[in-house]
């Protein structure tokens, strides 16, 4: 399977809200979709560190970095973290860095852009707030799927058993 978003608003064109961001794929793994956890960050990925070195099966951490292109919310060592613990990908309202090493990833990734210059960490931000991505509100335990059409969300998980 190639693509997932054209057969779930196909089939549940209700229950799905498309985030209208131009996100673009960093990562190896272009298909993906889970739970939704949030961390809401400006220019600070202290949080983001934080969460993904936790377990993250079956998850997708949505990053609310106010859109900012001034600084990477992640890079390879953190992205590398959420491999090992198991996290289906990573969608971030920001940048991320060390792009040629996160294509080798087997982790979904978007992101808004990239940025060569860190974020600096003071350990600011929340977890599991509700955030607003491009007139979108996400809230943490939706669901969420993403290929190469966009990303879309539903507050429920759907079944795409259909497409076998």
């Amino acid at each position: 399977m190639l693509d997932l978003l054209p057969d779930l608003f196909d089939h549940y064109p209700s229950k799905l809200q498309l985030l209208p961001l131009e996100f673009k794929p960093y990562g190896g793994k272009r298909l993906f979709w889970g739970e939704i956890v949030i961390v809401k960050c400006f220019e600070d990925n202290s949080k983001v560190k934080e969460i993904l070195a936790q377990d993250g099966q079956g998850k997708v951490l949505v990053v609310d970095g106010g859109g900012s292109l001034r600084r990477a919310l992640l890079g390879d060592l953190i992205a590398q973290s959420a491999l090992d613990n198991g996290w289906q990908g990573i969608v971030i309202n920001g940048c991320v860095r060390d792009v040629a090493r996160l294509n080798t990833f087997s982790l979904g990734v978007y992101a808004l852009g990239a940025m060569p210059i860190k974020t600096e960490k003071l350990g600011q931000g929340q977890i599991n707030v509700a955030v607003d991505m491009g007139g979108v509100m996400v809230t943490p335990g939706m669901m969420l799927y993403a290929d190469e059409n966009g990303i879309a969300v539903s507050d429920e998980m759907l079944n795409f058993a259909f497409l076998n």
